[in-house]
């Protein structure tokens, strides 16, 4: 058995049914799907998606890029995507592992390993042939959940491992540049963690700006050119997903949703729900209560 046919049967064991399913490791999650989904926008953390069966596009403005379980995607930055499964069915089903960075670590390591985070013009978001030592260490880490006693000793060592193996591969000086104080990507990646803290409350803009360490004109430009988003433009979906959440999973209603987020106005909740996933709310809900897989982003 090879390691991919490894990984997904361990994932195929662990996941109950399709969707998104936590685990008992905080920075693992499996995902499953039994048919293609339909093109859904998401905030994807900083994080690896690792597909052991079946495949995915996922897009960024104009840039669009495929995954498979030959290739595994990277997401350096939390970034507002938009996602669908492409490849799955009853039989072979859509599976995957998404392991989310971990700054704290990424940052030790690069302490610790040394060396200067250089400019670099890669992508934030990237695709790349997968390699034995990572899907090796993916296959241990998934594989704990068969031994859960083991993870709470274990799951830390190999998920440093499997940072140094970002750290070191193609996408690593991305990596470097995106941890570094004083970088650009670290910047926005500290607008984005504000910004998402306090997502249902009015943003101030200087407040923002003063916490990434910019001026308010360099935030709205750095921030677009690495997300595509205005940082008001990428609150909104963050309120709008939340808000989406809360209906499918909490049962709440529109208006009580809406104003949960931080919308004052029902009307304006509405047109921007649906503007962003193509339906008004009790719609979109219904449909995605009778076909669960058409709502799944990751």
């Amino acid at each position: 058995m090879d390691r991919i046919t490894e990984l997904a049967a361990v994932i195929d064991r662990h996941v109950g049914g399709t969707g998104i399913c936590t685990t008992a490791m905080p920075h693992l999650s499996l995902i499953r799907a039994d048919q293609p989904s339909t093109p859904t926008p998401a905030v994807y953390e900083a994080s690896l998606c690792l597909i052991a069966q079946g495949s995915k596009r996922v897009s960024i403005g104009d840039h669009s890029v495929v995954y498979d379980a030959a290739h595994y995607l990277l997401v350096s930055v939390d970034l507002p995507l938009v996602g669908h499964v492409i490849d799955a069915s009853p039989d072979r089903p859509y599976l995957c592992c998404k392991i989310d960075l971990d700054p704290a670590i990424l940052a030790d390591l690069i302490v610790t390993e040394g060396g200067v985070a250089h400019r670099t013009d890669l992508p934030v978001l990237g695709v790349h042939p997968i390699d034995a030592d990572l899907i090796g260490a993916a296959c241990r880490l998934v594989g704990l959940l068969d031994r859960p006693e083991t993870i709470r000793t274990l799951a830390p060592l190999i998920e440093r491992e499997i940072l140094y193996r970002l750290l070191t591969g193609p996408h690593g000086p991305m990596l470097r540049h995106v941890a570094t104080a004083g970088s650009h990507l670290n910047q926005i990646s500290r607008a984005i963690a504000a910004i998402r803290r306090r997502f249902d409350t009015p943003i101030r803009i200087d407040e923002v700006a003063a916490e990434a360490g910019m001026s308010t004109s360099s935030l709205h430009a750095h921030f677009k050119a690495i997300t595509r988003l205005t940082p008001l433009e990428y609150q909104k979906q963050l309120r709008l997903q939340e808000a989406r959440r809360l209906m499918l999973a909490g049962g709440a209603t529109a208006s009580a949703a809406g104003f949960a987020v931080g919308y004052e106005s029902q009307s304006q909740f509405s047109r921007e729900y649906r503007r962003l996933f193509g339906a008004p709310p009790r719609l979109d809900i219904d449909r995605l209560h009778a076909a669960p897989a058409a709502g799944m982003a990751l």
